[in-house]
């Protein structure tokens, strides 16, 4: 059972921190065989999962088969992607889809068919219809359907508000001399109290989510600050392909609109993107034209607006019939009418941005860390699927399938967590809670800078002496930060600046690394492909392209 120590120490089988789909599935699954612990730093609705408007892609129909989708996800990938790990999820994939319309998820079904038919969308670098949505509010249809799941389960606990801060090994909490180095929970930062708790388990899932705060325009909630890799990485765990950063082709353009984003699919039910001059350019760029692979359309977009000196490209819909936009689209129909646009009547503005991480904690096909202990799934996991570019509405569907094979992989995972485990470090629960805090023009200025930089040198297309430049001033920012956060009261602020400088640093310096273009990664010092695709890797203390990961001296860790 479950248990809590003196109000600040909790114990379970597993921990998951982030309650996005593949956290939420992961312990709907792992509950089957002990207690689980879900810890998410917002409210427990709030993640990537539920901002994601496409859907989930799998091959269930029957102009489709494993054979499409596999290519498809391969192709996408640029020569990067596992090819056994890929043919196993698309394989797993209608049972995967059977598991959540199990759980009541409802998709869209074709009304001119029977009722046995899913109403299936194309979106880019699909060679078939294969995505099952929820209209375009898919995302939050499957986190409301688990999470009211997790929340009836007697095994589940969800704690809200609470953020992760560090992992703890078990030389930290008495097991020096069975499992010192062992993964065995999370230092938590209860988010409502500034009270720090420890959360042990025998397994620890890192499940939240990716990075996309690191950059200025994101199409990601504000909580994408890469806790999970950061915590990873300071860890010691192993990080692959974190250049790999896509950019979603189109995010609504409005001086008001927070990045808000116009689905892929839109294009894939005919939409077509034009410049300022009326003139559809993608044929320009691909064959597929409007539903090329994504890396493909968001340098298209970033190279006519570098050309023009225009601030935007439009999505056009004004050939398709009113009554298909509002019938498959009404979410984005009545978001842009909040901005007086009209859908269905005129053409959308839309920008290029920061959106998925492909890269992560690199993971085998288990879902298992380099690290005892320690599993990644979701957005935060490297698990060979994506390789230099994912393919859209395949995030969803690897969730669930790395989901399923951690809970796997529990079954062998012996138990090192028991009740007489109390030995700790004074310093883990320390600080008084009412010691004063950095000041917010502090936090402000250099968490913006932060994100500027990125944007400016990191973004779609980077060159060596942009990567340097940011390099060495996100450094600089990095030494204050740390200051602030080994200083000072710890701030959910703070944690988050540190995680977001940090990963900053270490997408820089993967990127560099990187001497060639491939998939997201394009830069004109290397215009060309390797001959041998090779994933970038990054460890704590392990050297990268002759330099180590830059951890300031006089706070280090």
């Amino acid at each position: 059972m479950a248990q809590t120590f003196n109000g600040h120490i909790f114990t379970s089988r597993c921990l998951v921190v982030g309650s996005g789909i593949a956290g939420l599935q992961f312990a709907l699954l792992a509950a089957e065989q002990g207690t689980v612990r879900v810890v998410t730093k917002k409210e427990s609705r709030e993640s990537n999962t539920n901002y994601a408007q496409g859907g989930i892609a799998a091959a269930v129909s029957s102009q489709d088969d494993f054979f499409h989708h596999t290519d498809d996800t391969l192709t996408a990938g640029d020569g990067l992607c596992n090819q056994e790990v890929v043919e196993s999820m698309v394989a797993a994939g209608p049972r995967l889809v059977d598991r959540l319309l199990s759980y009541g998820v409802q998709f869209s079904k074709d009304s001119t068919e029977s009722d046995d038919e899913f109403a299936l969308g194309r979106e880019g670098g699909h060679s078939r219809r294969r995505v099952l949505h929820c209209k375009d509010l898919t995302g939050r249809e499957i986190e409301e359907r688990l999470l009211a799941a997790c929340l009836a389960h007697k095994n589940i606990t969800v704690h809200e508000n609470h953020m992760g801060l560090e992992l703890l090994k078990g030389h930290q909490v008495g097991l020096q001399a069975s499992h010192p180095d062992r993964i065995v929970g999370c230092l938590v930062l209860d988010r409502t109290t500034h009270h720090r708790r420890a959360y042990l388990a025998d397994a620890v899932v890192l499940a939240t989510g990716g990075c996309g705060k690191v950059y200025s325009y994101t199409s990601n909630p504000d909580i994408a600050t890469g806790d999970g890799l950061a915590m990873a990485f300071r860890a010691g765990a192993e990080l692959h392909n974190l250049e790999f950063v896509q950019f979603h082709p189109t995010c609504l353009y409005h001086p008001k609109a927070k990045s808000f984003l116009i689905s892929e699919a839109v294009r894939g039910e005919g939409a077509v993107l034009i410049n300022g001059r009326d003139e559809r350019f993608m044929a320009r760029y691909h064959p597929l034209k409007d539903l090329a692979p994504r890396d493909v359309v968001a340098r298209s977009i970033d190279r006519e607006l570098k050309t023009s000196g225009e601030r935007c490209v439009y999505l056009d819909l004004r050939h398709l019939s009113r009554e298909k936009i509002e019938s498959r689209f009404p979410n984005l129909v009545k978001h842009c009418a909040r901005f007086g646009l009209d859908m269905a009547g005129q053409p959308v503005p839309v920008v290029p941005a920061a959106h998925y991480m492909c890269g992560g904690v690199a993971v085998d096909q288990m879902a298992r860390t380099n690290l005892k202990g320690l599993f990644a799934i979701g957005e935060t996991a490297c698990t060979g699927v994506h390789g230099a570019n994912r393919l859209a509405s395949n995030s969803l569907l690897e969730a669930v399938f790395f989901a399923d094979q951690a809970a796997g992989a529990m079954v062998d995972l012996e138990p090192v967590i028991t009740s007489a485990n109390k030995k700790w470090d004074a310093d883990l629960l320390g600080k008084d809670p009412h010691s004063q805090g950095p000041e917010i023009m502090v936090l402000e200025h250099d968490w913006d800078s932060v994100r500027r930089i990125m944007w400016d040198y990191v973004g779609i297309i980077r060159d060596r002496e942009r990567l340097d430049i940011a390099l060495a001033r996100l450094r600089q920012i990095r030494d204050t930060v740390e200051v602030l956060y080994h200083e000072n009261l710890v701030n959910p602020d703070v944690v988050e600046l540190r995680n977001i400088g940090l990963l900053a640093e270490l997408i820089v310096m993967c990127a560099r690394d990187r001497k060639e273009s491939r998939g997201l990664h394009f830069t004109p010092d290397y215009p060309a492909k390797l001959d041998q695709p090779l994933d970038t890797s990054i460890q704590r203390h392990r050297e990268l392209a002759g330099e180590i990961a830059h951890e300031p001296e006089k706070h280090h860790e």
